[in-house]
């Protein structure tokens, strides 16, 4: 069963039929994540790279990289997910309209994700990142197989 995941929003899943896919990743960051030993998958697409202390609590944590994939982190945890045996893949994080100003908010998105994964001493099995095509990416529970299309082609991740 194809599950989405849209702007701002994460799930997981430990239903091996089950496929995670979020569409329109341009500047916002896609992360995926596997335990091929727990059999849980996760995807989640963040907007925005860090979320305010001073404007009180998130509405949304997953608009935001900083405290959006943490959470994730702890959903795939709480279904028997480690560390050591997650594998992590970024796609996304590009620069739409070929804009280039202080508020590259693709490559803030996946700076981001590169501080929080290095403090948490983790890192990226792969990454699709940056250029100017919109993707989708797809997480087969199954397997972990990470798939990325956009414009008519696909590939894996």
């Amino acid at each position: 069963m194809e599950i989405i995941v849209s702007i701002s929003d994460m799930k997981v899943t430990n239903r091996a039929k089950d496929v995670l896919v979020t569409h329109a990743l341009g500047s916002c960051l896609g992360l995926a994540a596997y335990d091929p030993v727990a059999g849980v998958a996760g995807l989640i697409h963040c907007l925005l790279p860090l979320a305010r202390e001073n404007r009180g609590p998130a509405k949304n944590p997953y608009m935001y990289v900083n405290i959006g994939v943490p959470q994730m982190m702890r959903a795939l945890f709480n279904r028997g997910a480690t560390r050591e045996n997650l594998i992590l893949k970024a796609a996304g994080c590009g620069r739409m309209m070929h804009i280039s100003n202080q508020f590259d908010t693709g490559a803030n998105n996946f700076a981001a994700l590169k501080k929080l994964l290095q403090v948490n001493e983790m890192r990226l099995a792969a990454e699709d990142v940056g250029g100017t095509i919109p993707r989708t990416m797809r997480v087969y529970a199954e397997t972990g197989r990470v798939v990325v299309s956009s414009c008519g082609r696909s590939w894996d991740l």
